[in-house]
């Protein structure tokens, strides 16, 4: 599985050097970063447990971006993203990369629409100071869509992105008694901002 992982992301990364060496009329090659203003999923403290809704937080991301096509375009994306999500006076943190791939259309001047899948693949995560290890899946599939603006070389998005299916991290909580363990959902809801320059 973690082979496949590795392909994948390999993949990705070859199809995106590919998509900027490949200039063509309203094309682009650049970098992007910016905030995300979201969080993960419930807390369980144990399996009996109620759930416990996050607090959303502030995160970041930076990256490179590919452009191919104009009116109708091709936008594939690496980026590196850390978020965190506050639980009462614990706080979660996951590093990850994601790899969108969007399709976006012109509408009105400027203003563009996109959506698309993004690959994300789990880096590191940590509650208060523990790191997890036990993630059901530390690649995983969301989904983006959201608006944008271009002028020139400059690019402001908002997008919503959300993580398709569930991936539990489990742990053994060193606050509570011995053996008993928790549990987070670590899929993403979050609103990310970003700035984008072509070079």
């Amino acid at each position: 599985m973690k082979q496949l992982q590795k392909s994948v992301l390999i993949t990705v990364a070859f199809t995106f050097m590919a998509f900027s060496l490949n200039a063509q009329t309203g094309s682009a090659f650049g970098f992007k970063g910016g905030l995300n203003y979201g969080a993960n999923g419930d807390y369980f403290e144990s399996i009996n447990a109620n759930a416990e809704n996050p607090d959303r937080n502030l995160g970041y991301h930076v990256g490179v971006f590919g452009k191919i096509g104009n009116k109708l375009y091709l936008r594939p994306e690496l980026v590196y993203t850390a978020t965190k999500s506050d639980y009462n006076s614990n706080e979660f943190s996951i590093k990850k990369i994601d790899a969108p791939i969007l399709v976006g259309l012109k509408i009105l001047g400027p203003v563009s629409v996109f959506a698309g899948p993004s690959l994300q693949y789990i880096i590191n995560s940590e509650f208060e100071g523990i790191d997890i290890d036990e993630i059901q899946e530390d690649f995983s599939v969301g989904l983006n869509f959201g608006i944008a603006l271009n002028f020139n070389n400059i690019g402001i998005d908002l997008r919503y992105e959300r993580g398709f299916e569930d991936n539990e991290a489990t742990f053994l909580d060193t606050n509570l008694n011995s053996g008993i363990i928790s549990r987070i959902d670590t899929r993403p809801d979050q609103l990310i901002l970003s700035l984008s320059i072509g070079l």
